[in-house]
C-alpha cells in the first residue's frame, strides 16, 4: 500500500543525543593516549553510568577514586559539547524540508517528556516542521508498545498502514511494526542487523541524499 505520511523518533533519529557522549569519551581517549580496539567501542557505553564504562573503554581494571575522576573529565568534555546545542542526525534536516515542500504529512513519536521534546526540536530548528509531535505523556504504555505509533497517525488523520516511521531503536521498530506501519531503522544505536532482525525492511546510517518517496 502507498506510503502517505512519515513518522519520526526523535533521540537517534532527528537528534544525535549519542554525538556529543561520543566525542566526549573519545576526547577524554585521547588525552590517555588510549587507542580503542574497536571502532564501535563506545557501544561499550549505552546504558551504562559513566564510572562503569571507564574500565571498560579502557581495556583495564581501575580503582574507584580513577574511573570517579575520569568519569568526571569525560562529563566536563560533554558540557562543554552540549553548550554548542544538539546535533543532527546527518541529512535530516535537509529530508525534513523536503517532506514538508512535498506536503508529506509528519509526525515525532517519541519516549521522551513532551518538555524535552519542546526544547531539543526548537534549539535544532526543526519544531515548526512537524504537524503533530507525540511524548511521553501522551500515552500509557511505551515503546515496545504500538501506542504512541498509532496515536500518532491517528493525530495526521492517516490510517496506521500508509504510515512509514525511522526508528533507531530495536523497541521502536517492534512498536512500529505492531502498528502496521513500515520501518526503516536509523544504525545511530544499534546494527543493522538487530534493526532487521526487530522488523525493519532496512536500515540506514544518516539521511545524507535521502529524497521523497523513500
Amino acid at each position: 500500500m502507498e506510503t502517505h505520511a512519515v513518522i519520526f523518533d526523535m533521540d537517534g533519529v532527528l537528534v544525535d543525543s549519542g554525538a556529543h557522549h561520543r566525542a566526549a569519551w573519545r576526547a577524554l581517549l585521547d588525552e590517555l593516549g588510549v587507542v580503542p580496539a574497536e571502532p564501535d567501542y563506545w557501544r561499550l557505553t549505552i546504558g551504562r553510568p559513566s564510572i562503569e564504562a571507564v574500565p571498560l573503554l579502557l581495556g583495564r581494571e581501575t580503582s574507584w577514586a580513577e574511573a570517579q575522576r575520569l568519569a568526571a573529565r569525560k562529563q566536563e568534555h560533554y558540557r562543554r559539547l552540549a553548550s554548542e546545542g544538539p546535533a543532527l542526525v546527518h541529512g535530516v534536516a535537509g529530508f525534513v524540508a523536503g517532506l514538508a515542500g512535498q506536503r508529506v504529512p509528519r509526525a515525532v513519536a517519541t519516549s521522551a517528556s513532551r518538555h524535552d521534546v519542546e526544547v531539543l526540536l526548537t534549539r535544532s530548528g526543526l519544531r515548526d516542521r512537524f504537524e503533530v509531535v507525540v511524548a511521553a505523556e501522551d500515552v500509557r504504555r511505551g515503546k515496545p508498545d504500538p501506542e504512541v505509533y498509532l496515536l500518532a497517525a491517528h493525530r495526521l488523520g492517516v490510517a496506521p498502514e500508509r504510515c512509514l516511521v525511522f526508528e533507531d531503536a530495536v523497541v521502536g521498530v517492534q512498536a512500529a511494526r505492531s502498528a502496521g506501519m513500515r520501518a526503516i531503522g536509523v544504525s545511530t544505536a544499534h546494527t543493522e542487523i538487530e534493526l532487521r532482525a526487530a522488523g525493519a525492511e532496512r536500515a540506514v546510517e544518516d539521511f545524507e541524499g535521502m529524497s521523497w518517496p523513500v
